[in-house]
């Protein structure tokens, strides 16, 4: 599975819209479309929050173990 699918899983399954998790790490509605699809990536520095937010830790968002 794509790094931008498990970000929508994540964000789905703790009932988020992409605009939610935009607002909370303050970035656009537009990043989190873009990171889902697989036309961009999250930058490294909020990796950390992002994972927060989700409720996971880096590992689980990115080898999804």
């Amino acid at each position: 599975m794509s790094l931008g699918k498990r970000i929508y899983q994540y964000r789905t399954e703790n009932s988020m819209s992409q605009g939610d998790l935009a607002e909370r790490l303050g970035v656009s509605r537009q990043s989190i479309s873009k990171w889902e699809t697989g036309r961009a990536m999250p930058d490294s520095s909020i990796m950390l929050e992002l994972c927060d937010i989700l409720k996971i830790t880096v590992n689980d968002l990115l080898s999804g173990e």
